[in-house]
C-alpha cells in the first residue's frame, strides 16, 4: 500500500488530492487540524501518533520529528541495506509528503508581538519537506496547491509521477524552505536592529509579475518585491490605467521616485534612462510640470513623470498632449482620470506614500558575485563658501536644487539650474568638461545667470572657465582636488561664487 503524509496549514485544494489518494488505495497519515479537516470531509486518516507510538508534546511543537516518520521518507527504496533496516525497525515507507508551513510571514506582517511570531516558526514542516525533497526519486513532495492537479492527473492516469517531475517538485520545495528561513532570519535582524553587511548574505523576494522582456527584447526579465511591504516604493503602487509596465518602465520610474524624494516643495521630475531630463519646483504641481517640460520639451518625449502632488484636471490637460510612458503620483482626481482616458495606454500609478524615504540597499551583480552598498541617502557634509563672493540667497536656493539633481545623474555629471528649474543636464561622460560643454550648449541663452552643480570635484579649472564664459554665476561641488585652488582662482577672477559640500555623489549605474 502506498502511503501519504498530509499536514497543511492552508487547506485550499487539499480535498481533491486526498480523495484521489483514497480512491487509489493510499493510506493517508495526518495529525491535528489537517486530520480533523479530512475526517470531517469523509477522508479516513491514520494519526501520526499511531505511526510513531509517541504522543504529541510541548503544545504540539513535537509531532512528526520521529524516526518512524523521517525514516519512512528518507530510506532509499533500491538500497538493500536501507530496506533491511526498514524491516528491522518496523518502518513503513511514506511515498508522498504534502506540507505547507505555519504562516510566519503573515503573522509578522499582522503586527503580532514577538512571542506570537516565534510560535509561528515551523520546525517539523520544513524538516518533512527537506527529507522528502532529498529523497525525491522515491518520494513526491508537494508544497503548494499549484501542483496538486498535476499530481492528481498523473496518479489517476496510472502513469505515475516521473523522475523529472519529482525533481522539479524537489526544486520548488528547497526554494520554499529557503524563502521561509530567510524571512525568519530577516525578522531576527530587524528585532536586533542589525543592519551590518555580514559574512554571508541571504535575500528573498516574491514575484510581482513576469515581464515581456528586459532592457532589450532578447533578455528575459521579471519584477520581484521584497517580502516586507516598504512604503513609498514602486511595488506598493496601484496601477490605475495603461499597458503593463515593462522592465525599462519600472527601472526608469524607480529612478524618478528616488530623485523626487530629494524635494519637499511641489515638484515634478521627468526621467529618461534613469537620468533626470526635467525637474522643477513651484507653487503648484501644474506650474512645476509646465516649467519642467519647457526646460527640455525634446527629452521629455517618451519619458517618465513623477510628482509629489495630486494630479488634477489642469495638470492632466497639460500632460495629455505629450507622449509619456508613465505618470506616478500620490493620487489623481476623478477629473484628471477622465482627461487621461484620451491616452488609454498611458500608465498611471498611484503611490500614496510617495515622499517616504525607506532605508534600502543598492545591489549590482558582477561576474561570479554581487556588490552591495547602502543607498546614497546623505546630501551634504558641510556647506563651505570658498570664494571671495558668497552666493545670494536665490543662488544658494538654486545651488541646492541643482545639487539634488546632479546627485541622481549618472557620472560624470553636470547640472544647470535657474529659478528652481533644471535647465540642462549632462550625464554619463568619461570626463567632466564634456558634460559641462553639453549643458551649456543645450541651455543656450538660459545658461546666463544659472548655477552649476558637479557630482565630483574638478580636477582642472577648464569647467570653471567654460562656466564663466557662459555667464554662470555660482557653482556647487564636493571639493577635495589637489588643484581646488586653481578653480577657486578662476571663480574669483570672474565673480563666480563657489560652494563646497564635502560630499561626493558618484553614480556609475
Amino acid at each position: 500500500m502506498k502511503r501519504a503524509l498530509i499536514s497543511v496549514f492552508k487547506k485550499e485544494g487539499i480535498l481533491p488530492l486526498a480523495e484521489c489518494l483514497k480512491n487509489q488505495g493510499w493510506e493517508i497519515i495526518s495529525s491535528g487540524g489537517t486530520a480533523k479537516y479530512l475526517q470531517d470531509n469523509g477522508i479516513s486518516v491514520t494519526e501520526v501518533t499511531s505511526v510513531t507510538e509517541f504522543p504529541e508534546c510541548f503544545d504540539g511543537r513535537v509531532k512528526t520529528l520521529h524516526p518512524k516518520i523521517h525514516g519512512a521518507i528518507l530510506n532509499i527504496r533500491d538500497n538493500e541495506d536501507h530496506q533491511k533496516q526498514v524491516e528491522e525497525l518496523g518502518i513503513s515507507s511514506i511515498d508522498l509528503v504534502c506540507v505547507n508551513l505555519y504562516p510566519f510571514e503573515e503573522t509578522v506582517k499582522s503586527g503580532a508581538d514577538f512571542k506570537d511570531c516565534i510560535e509561528k516558526i515551523d520546525i517539523g514542516g520544513p524538516a518533512l519537506i527537506r527529507s522528502a525533497a532529498k529523497n525525491f526519486q522515491d518520494v513526491i513532495v508537494l508544497t503548494g496547491k499549484d501542483d496538486y492537479n498535476d499530481v492528481i492527473d498523473k496518479i489517476n492516469s496510472g502513469e505515475g509521477v516521473s523522475y523529472e517531475f519529482r525533481e522539479k517538485l524537489a526544486l520548488k520545495a528547497f526554494v520554499h524552505t529557503s524563502h521561509y528561513d530567510t524571512v525568519i532570519a530577516n525578522f531576527f535582524k530587524d528585532q536586533l536592529g542589525d543592519d551590518s553587511l555580514g559574512e554571508t548574505l541571504t535575500m528573498t523576494f516574491t514575484k510581482v509579475q513576469d515581464l515581456r522582456y528586459g532592457e532589450n527584447p532578447h533578455q528575459r526579465a521579471g519584477f520581484y518585491k521584497s517580502v516586507e511591504d516598504v512604503a513609498g516604493t514602486l511595488p506598493m503602487a496601484i496601477q490605475l490605467q495603461g499597458k503593463e509596465l515593462s522592465y525599462n518602465n519600472i527601472n526608469d520610474t524607480n529612478g524618478a521616485l528616488e530623485i523626487l524624494k530629494e524635494y519637499s516643495e511641489p515638484t515634478v521630475v521627468a526621467v529618461k534612462h534613469t537620468n533626470p531630463c526635467g525637474i522643477a519646483s513651484a507653487e503648484s504641481g501644474y506650474e512645476a510640470f509646465v516649467r519642467a517640460n519647457e526646460a527640455d520639451p525634446t527629452s521629455i518625449f517618451g519619458g517618465i513623470i513623477a510628482t509629489n502632488t495630486v494630479v488634477d484636471e489642469e495638470m492632466a490637460k497639460a500632460m495629455v498632449p505629450i507622449f509619456l510612458e508613465v505618470i506616478v503620483a500620490p493620487d489623481f482626481t476623478d477629473e484628471a482620470l477622465e482627461v487621461f482616458k484620451e491616452k488609454p495606454n498611458l500608465r498611471l500609478l498611484k503611490l500614496e506614500d510617495i515622499t517616504e524615504k525607506p532605508k534600502t540597499y543598492e545591489f549590482k551583480s558582477v561576474g561570479g558575485g554581487m556588490l552591495i552598498q547602502d543607498s546614497d541617502d546623505e546630501l551634504i557634509d558641510e556647506l563651505k563658501v570658498v570664494t571671495d563672493r558668497e552666493p545670494t540667497p536665490e543662488e544658494m536656493e538654486d545651488l541646492l536644487f541643482a545639487w539634488k539633481a546632479v546627485k541622481n545623474t549618472k557620472s560624470n555629471a553636470i547640472s544647470l539650474a535657474k529659478d528652481k528649474i533644471l535647465i540642462a543636464n549632462g550625464p554619463g561622460q568619461v570626463n567632466r568638461i564634456w558634460p559641462t560643454e553639453n549643458c551649456i550648449a543645450h541651455a543656450g541663452e538660459k545658461a546666463e545667470g544659472s548655477v552649476l552643480a558637479s557630482d565630483a570635484f574638478f580636477p582642472f579649472d577648464d569647467c570653471v572657465r567654460a562656466a564663466a564664459e557662459a555667464g554662470i554665476t555660482a557653482i556647487i561641488q564636493p571639493g577635495g582636488s589637489v588643484r581646488d585652488q586653481d578653480s577657486i582662482d578662476v571663480c574669483n577672477e570672474n565673480g563666480i561664487a563657489m560652494v563646497f559640500t564635502g560630499k561626493r555623489h558618484f553614480k556609475h549605474t
